[in-house]
């Protein structure tokens, strides 16, 4: 399927859809319809109108929305603004500025995942660490925006870019990287140990990642295991057509990212959008209300590059290079042993059914540098996958966790001093 017609026919069938809705909600809102007293006008309208939003939304990156949030100190409401710390092809580092207030002294970067869905599926979490914290987060960019003559972006691209954003940032920081991103962010980590330790984290908190996708088998864990990297690459992988300008790249479109994750719970899917056109017949939908908030970040998707997507399946599921203590960057071999002062926790849903438990704590195993009281991990009881930083889990129970963790941690810890060797 590595053709540009294939990946132009998707959005032409997804363009067509929106047409389509945007077309039954114009006909069904002529005037003269209204003289028909017929309710099935009003069921075509409402199908229209959730058809239309639903399509368009696959295509637009969706805003972070954050206008103004309560601060803890003067209890006054202050604006937030989106600043580009450090502009990279493939991704910015981005900081949120929240005005007249006077900085944080926790300085947090969320580490977001490069899975289909853009970093603002972190809003929630962002939202909830911005009254008490100075937060950082990595900005990926859609794969179809970036020219070829970019040049590739593969695991180990993505490792060096959090290195990069890791020293930007300096060494009173603390990291939390949110699921996909966690063995990447934790062999970053363990690159700065090695070759620049001044430019550690104080803190890694680690949040439902497959450090060892074998630890605790899921559907996503048995589907990497099951097809080959031939056969992912024949059906996944397409080049960008030619409506952008990454024409020709090869990605994993994000258009059948998204078909993958609809299938995994179809039945719910299809029964949600059912009642949302019920809703909107009735006039009881409006367009903040619980669906459109939650469809229109998760039918927002990105491509991803082909390298990055096959080379995470290969390196980090299939071949677990992480896990195994045996991933390489720029031809160096990273060490995960040689983090001895970096706090490290890691957080699990005991209900997720993408990175179960076990797959995360399995990091703090590879630490054999690290003294066990600079460890620490916790499994949400009844939490799956999204529930772990996002929802009443992650508010109630799991974000005053990773506080207090990160506070116990706030100090600079004493850099073991390099043996000095006779010669």
């Amino acid at each position: 399927m590595k053709y540009m017609y294939t990946y132009d026919f998707m959005e032409s069938v997804r363009n067509t859809n929106q047409w389509l809705g945007a077309s039954a909600r114009a006909f069904a809102a002529y005037p003269a319809m209204a003289m028909t007293a017929n309710p099935l006008v009003e069921w075509l309208g409402a199908w229209g109108e959730v058809t239309e939003r639903s399509f368009e939304r696959m295509v637009a990156k969706p805003d972070w929305g954050i206008p103004s949030i309560a601060s803890n100190d003067d209890h006054r409401d202050h604006l937030v603004t989106v600043e580009t710390i450090l502009s990279r092809p493939f991704g910015d580092l981005i900081h949120f500025k929240v005005h007249n207030r006077k900085p944080k002294k926790r300085r947090v970067l969320l580490v977001a995942p490069m899975s289909g869905h853009y970093a603002t599926l972190l809003r929630k979490t962002v939202i909830s660490l911005l009254p008490d914290c100075e937060v950082y987060i990595t900005d990926w960019h859609n794969a179809r925006d970036i020219p070829v003559s970019e040049g590739k972006f593969d695991v180990e691209d993505y490792t060096l870019y959090l290195v990069d954003f890791m020293k930007k940032l300096g060494s009173d920081l603390h990291v939390i990287a949110v699921c996909q991103p966690a063995p990447l962010t934790l062999a970053a980590t363990a690159y700065l140990a090695e070759l620049d330790p001044a430019a550690q984290p104080r803190s890694l908190t680690l949040i439902g990642g497959p450090i060892d996708p074998e630890a605790n088998h899921t559907e996503v864990t048995d589907f990497g295991r099951s097809v080959t990297m031939g056969q992912l690459e024949q059906t996944m992988i397409q080049r960008v057509g030619m409506k952008y300008r990454g024409v020709g790249r090869k990605v994993y479109p994000g258009l059948l990212q998204l078909t993958s994750f609809i299938s995994m719970n179809a039945a719910t899917h299809a029964k949600a959008f059912q009642d949302q056109i019920f809703r909107v017949a009735k006039g009881e939908a409006s367009d903040h209300d619980k669906h459109n908030v939650f469809y229109d970040e998760y039918l927002a998707v990105m491509d991803m590059t082909a390298e990055f997507y096959l080379s995470t399946v290969e390196r980090v599921f299939k071949g677990r290079e992480i896990a195994q203590n045996e991933f390489t960057v720029d031809g160096h071999t990273i060490d995960i042993g040689k983090i001895t002062t970096v706090a490290v926790k890691t957080v699990e849903g005991e209900k997720d059914d993408i990175s179960a438990p076990g797959q995360c704590k399995a990091a703090l195993d590879l630490l054999t540098g690290l003294p066990e009281e600079k460890k620490a991990w916790h499994v949400e009881p009844g939490a799956g996958h999204y529930g772990i930083f996002a929802g009443g889990s992650w508010r109630n129970n799991i974000r005053p966790l990773v506080l207090n963790f990160i506070d116990a941690n706030s100090e600079p810890t004493a850099r073991p001093k390099p043996s000095v060797v006779a010669v």
